[in-house]
């Protein structure tokens, strides 16, 4: 079986960030806790934000390729919601690194990505013009990341009105249902 130095990399950074809380990551403290060259490092990545990139660049396409295959709109939209609260930690962790401002901003991208593909799969905005499908997009990309920056126990109680709620904003609206109370 062959090794993938790519993952053996990106576990070690994850171990560092997790595990020992290392707040200023850097290469040298990955070679060590995975017992490499730099040269291999800088072989597989450009650089650690590189590294984020194809953590969650990979990630992403594993989630999606996982929520594709949940039944229903709302099925899908739940599993997603699930798995980027169970990843919490680790993007807290990453967040007081040293590379806050390239992880925030790699994120958006792989959010953006990912409901990008999501989108086009699933034909929910092909009624609509590129710029227009790319702007409501990049709505609703920042909406949920805001939606779980603010997070709650209580959000997680509610989590099927939440996936509900959600994804009734993201097929156009929310007008209130049979007399439904808002709240």
């Amino acid at each position: 079986m062959a090794v993938d130095m790519k993952e053996i990399i990106a576990e070690a950074a994850g171990r560092l960030i997790m595990e020992k809380k290392v707040k200023k990551l850097t290469v040298k403290d990955i070679v060590e806790e995975c017992s490499i060259t730099r040269q291999t490092f800088y072989y597989h990545f450009e650089d650690i934000p590189d590294l984020f990139r194809w953590i969650l660049k990979r990630g992403s396409e594993r989630l999606l390729q996982e929520c594709m295959e949940q039944e229903g709109p709302e099925g899908k939209l739940r599993y997603l919601l699930l798995m980027l609260l169970n990843a919490q930690p680790f993007v807290r962790r990453g967040m007081t690194s040293n590379y806050r401002d390239e992880m925030e901003k790699i994120m958006r991208e792989t959010f953006y990505a990912f409901f990008e593909q999501a989108a086009a799969e699933s034909g929910l905005y092909q009624n609509y013009s590129a710029r227009d499908a790319g702007l409501i997009i990049r709505y609703h990309c920042g909406a949920i990341m805001g939606l779980l920056q603010s997070w709650t126990e209580k959000d997680t109680q509610d989590l099927d009105y939440i996936v509900h709620s959600v994804y009734r904003m993201l097929k156009g609206g929310m007008a209130p249902l049979g007399g439904e109370e808002n709240g």
